[in-house]
């Protein structure tokens, strides 16, 4: 293989365009003798038949399978640890309840979010509610569905909630989000523990003691314990090394204040997967035992209990179970410096679909879906049709010289961000999400159509 000069240094010519790199796939899927993509033992050439492009295609038993992975992982742990789903990577009725099968608990963070898990019966108890500002509504709602736990994120937040509980007769069960000054190794818009920005109450200022104070003096109140986020698609545990000392410091302090041990800790999620073969994430095992091994070390040395850990994978659960199948529209060669060319892949989605490309300089792989192909690699850009120059799916990737209008083309990893995302910019309706499992495809998300956005506009 060469690195081609006119993509990046880590993009090499591959020796068969055909290949698919197994990191980046749900294990169900695979090529048939004809080089088409097949995922549960079904053709994307049947499910684009059936259901359309772009079309989010996910693999239930791979997702079922890595949702069993950290779930057993982390209950392996500490005495046993607790799984939320982090619904905000994408949520529906029925990915909640395949969670619900899973024994996993869920993450929601916004009452639409609460909706979906209460329409899907998933058993309020497991479940937990986020979100910086929270409405009285969404509170309200929360206490009466009987929602396991609340992660409170300001003290206008605490009293709004302390008010509520106590009009209700209820005692709810809290968490206090707290910034614990950790710069994770990500982009600046999914890192989240940082001093400067708007979640949680800082452990450096004074604000966090502060709040826990607060929690305490709410008899409709009990505090559970200290939650930490520090970002997402994160490859190491050494940022949550960081963050556990600090936080179990402030359980010591707590504990020397007030003479109270918090039976409960949550490290957060924003466990990275790969979107391309320079990506190489932990395996849930991994992650489990590193993140055991620091919090035992750091509870013996401050003296404390070792809480009840909890954790928030996503993406690591959704991502590599989804792709997302487009069907080619136009292609056109660009010429570069150097001599060099591009080739540009107009696909029938884009931006509507995945903005992570553009908002926050995103790397995908990509693979042709509908045949295989003896033509040479050539340098491409795949885009999307709307009327945005940066409306990029894939920046840079190898595909055949062949490729061709009415081809389908596979994007991996797209199951987290993608249809949860998803927009209606220049009037475009928003994907359907299909699952398939053991040769059977069901539709779990409608495609959305011009007559539902049409009825929103009341003119």
């Amino acid at each position: 293989m060469r690195t081609h000069e006119a993509g990046p240094t880590w993009l090499r010519e591959p020796d068969d365009v055909n290949a698919l790199y197994p990191g980046l796939w749900a294990a169900g899927v695979e090529r048939d003798d004809d080089g088409v993509l097949r995922v549960g033992g079904l053709s994307v050439k049947e499910l684009a038949t059936e259901f359309g492009t772009p079309l989010f295609v996910v693999d239930e038993n791979d997702f079922r399978s890595r949702a069993r992975t950290f779930r057993d992982a982390f209950g392996a742990v500490l005495g046993g640890a607790d799984v939320y789903y982090a619904g905000k990577a994408f949520l529906s009725v029925a990915v909640a309840r395949w969670i619900a099968d899973e024994g996993l608990s869920l993450d929601v963070c916004s009452g639409g979010e609460l909706a979906v898990a209460l329409r899907a019966g998933f058993p309020p108890e497991r479940i937990g509610l986020h979100g910086n500002n929270k409405s009285v509504a969404e509170l309200a709602r929360a206490l009466e569905a009987g929602v396991g736990r609340i992660i409170v994120d300001s003290f206008e937040e605490i009293e709004r909630l302390a008010a509520l509980a106590t009009a209700r007769g209820l005692r709810a069960d809290v968490l206090i989000r707290t910034k614990v000054g950790v710069e994770a190794h990500t982009h600046e818009y999914i890192a989240t523990a940082h001093e400067d920005q708007k979640f949680g109450f800082s452990i450096a200022s004074g604000e966090a003691a502060g709040a826990i104070r607060a929690v305490l003096k709410a008899s409709s109140l009990r505090l559970l314990g200290l939650h930490s986020h520090i970002g997402s698609q994160i490859y190491d545990t050494a940022g949550f090394e960081v963050a556990a000392r600090r936080v179990l410091r402030l359980q010591a302090e707590v504990r020397d204040e007030h003479r109270v041990e918090l039976p409960e800790l949550d490290l957060g999620g924003g466990f990275g997967i790969a979107y391309t073969s320079q990506d190489h994430p932990q395996p849930p095992a991994v992650l489990a035992a590193n993140m055991a091994e620091i919090i035992a070390h750091e509870c013996a040395g401050y003296g404390l209990a070792v809480p009840r850990l909890s954790v928030e994978p996503g993406r690591s659960v959704a991502g590599p179970s989804t792709f997302t199948l487009y069907e080619v529209g136009t292609v056109k060669s660009v010429p570069l410096d150097g001599g060099h060319s591009r080739r540009y892949v107009a696909v029938d989605g884009g931006m509507t679909d995945n903005i992570r490309t553009a908002l926050y300089d995103a790397d995908y792989s990509c693979t042709l879906a509908s045949r295989g192909s003896s033509a040479a690699p050539v340098l491409a850009r795949v885009v999307g049709k709307h009327c945005e120059s940066g409306d990029i799916v894939v920046k840079d990737e190898f595909l055949p010289d062949d490729i061709a209008a009415g081809d389908l083309i596979a994007v991996p990893g797209t199951g987290a961000y993608g249809r949860s995302m998803a927009s209606n910019y220049n009037l475009i309706p928003r994907a359907a999400v299909v699952a398939v499992r053991d040769g059977d495809a069901r539709l779990i998300m409608r495609r959305e159509t011009e007559d539902d956005m049409l009825a929103l506009d009341v003119g």
